[in-house]
């Protein structure tokens, strides 16, 4: 779909040439862990750890949000969950937030995307809908059943995919639970016809056609997957048959009901929790997981070949990150919506070849931060509303001042609220869900430390450096009530100032 620029953007046109272009590739569910640069000798990921290689890469990258919507709200905004209001996933984004590609269309960039973008001004979620938040050009799949008939991956799959009847997440019928070393995961449909590789292919015929104009682009390209159902196609399959991935300690009942009550409730929500899932399947599911980030990296690799070979690699701002991670069973939880390491940690790297300076960074980073940074690089100003922190003096060679957080944020909605009634967890006026009243929760994190809060003063704090599992909570613990005052006061603190902007005008209206 391809929209006419707006006056604001074809006036600045001119003034745009000679900016780098923006490419964000963005996986739905993907941990920091699970990228073979990272650290992890059993993942196959050769072209995310060559983009690593030339890339800042981030050791200690925390989402804002633990969950799709409000994770991506922060990065496409870099204002927090509590300022930009969106909490729960397929809820609308309020109209005056303002989002990265409308700013950067207003600049005189072409902008577009392909694939997910789960977000929304107002609903249904509809190419055109997702065109009026700032995309000239959209290719849109948010990935579920029931956005499908706005998808233009499912139509174009239903154009071509001989199997077309079958939903794309089915499973294969013909293999039996866990038998003969055959994975249970495998998906029914062929891979040319996933919405992995139809992701990619996208992409690429994209960057070609941007290649033709003179003007930069943000492209936003955004993958689904590793994000659950585990199904994965042929060969992907079979990719990690004869590994074996190290699994999340087994939990039990007694340590579940050691949980803050919040989490308590979202380890066993549904009809039948996972918490005590049977070790081969969960090892299946590894496998599966794994095979998914090996097919995404192989699409990867052809966009990253694709932007070379049309000669704008080096005047692109290539970017890869995650809107959150997966638990995988840590803790006894499938997904998300924790504060746990499984949840919150995730890949970032940013690559500007003869700008940034490639390397292992440590500091601690934020969502937020990614927008005042792209902004930076492009020469742009900094959005007055916008709550991160450019990384540009620390990841080019500039003179410009730049100071280390010394703590990041996370906050959410816990347990999950989902309006629509599925899996029994609807909010009640006055009486919240299933008997938390507003189950909003706010997590810190230091080098050293973590502190959740959660409704009720319900809390957890764990030694990160001598407790990397988060296996024990010491919120309760003797001698550490000098650190949970600390880590409450921190929390105070952002709470009451990150927001300032919002409370205070640029300028008087009278001058």
């Amino acid at each position: 779909m391809a929209g006419l620029l707006p006056e604001a953007a074809a006036g600045g046109r001119e003034e745009s040439r000679g900016r780098p272009s923006i490419l964000v590739i963005m996986t739905d569910q993907h941990r920091y862990d699970a990228v073979g640069a990272n650290g992890n000798p059993i993942i196959q990921t050769p072209h995310l750890d060559r983009l690593a290689s030339e890339s800042a890469c981030f050791q200690h990258a925390f989402v804002n949000a633990p969950v799709c919507v409000p994770s991506r709200a922060s990065l496409f905004t870099g204002r927090y969950a509590h300022a930009h209001r969106n909490r729960v996933n397929y809820t609308p984004l309020k109209p005056d937030q303002r989002l990265m590609q409308l700013r950067l269309r207003e600049a005189g960039y072409r902008t577009s995307l392909v694939g997910k973008t789960h977000l929304f001004h107002a609903y249904p979620p509809t190419p055109a809908e997702a065109a009026r938040t700032g995309f000239d050009h959209v290719a849109l799949h948010d990935g579920v059943r029931f956005t499908d008939a706005w998808s233009d991956y499912a139509q174009w799959r239903n154009q071509h995919d001989p199997l077309r009847r079958v939903h794309y997440r089915t499973l294969a019928r013909d293999v039996p639970e866990v038998e003969n070393g055959r994975n249970p995961y495998r998906a029914a449909i062929d891979e040319q016809f996933t919405d992995t590789s139809w992701v990619g292919t996208v992409t690429c015929r994209q960057l070609r056609s941007l290649s033709e104009h003179p003007q930069p682009f943000y492209l936003f390209s955004s993958f689904w997957k590793p994000h659950s159902p585990f199904e994965v196609p042929v060969p992907f399959d079979s990719l990690y048959n004869d590994a074996t991935i190290p699994l999340p300690r087994a939990v039990d009942m007694e340590q579940i009901r050691g949980y803050p009550p919040p989490v308590q409730k979202l380890a066993l929500r549904g009809k039948n929790p996972p918490w005590d899932m049977p070790r081969e399947r969960l090892q299946w599911i590894y496998r599966s997981y794994y095979g998914s980030i090996t097919h995404i990296d192989r699409e990867i690799g052809r966009i990253l070949d694709t932007l070379r070979d049309t000669g704008q690699a080096d005047n692109t701002v290539v970017v890869f990150t995650s809107d959150h991670g997966d638990q995988l069973l840590e803790h006894g939880i499938m997904g998300k919506n924790v504060f746990y390491e499984g949840s919150l940690r995730v890949p970032f790297m940013l690559r500007y070849q003869g700008h940034v300076v490639p390397g292992s960074y440590e500091p601690l980073v934020e969502s937020v931060d990614l927008l005042p940074t792209l902004f930076g690089l492009a020469g742009l100003e900094e959005p007055y509303d916008c709550q991160g922190q450019s990384l540009v003096p620390l990841i080019t060679r500039s003179d410009q001042p730049w100071s280390a957080k010394d703590a990041v944020f996370s906050e959410n909605v816990i347990p999950e609220i989902i309006t629509g009634g599925s899996l029994d967890f609807v909010f009640e006026k006055g009486r919240g869900v299933k008997g938390i009243r507003h189950p909003d929760a706010k997590s810190v994190r230091t080098k050293r430390w973590k502190f959740n809060y959660y409704p009720n003063g319900a809390a957890e704090l764990f030694d990160l450096l001598d407790d990397p599992a988060e296996d024990r909570n010491l919120a309760q613990a003797s001698g550490y009530a000098a650190t949970v005052a600390d880590m409450k006061e921190r929390l105070l603190h952002w709470l009451v100032t990150a927001s300032e902007t919002d409370q205070i005008a640029p300028r008087w209206v009278i001058p």
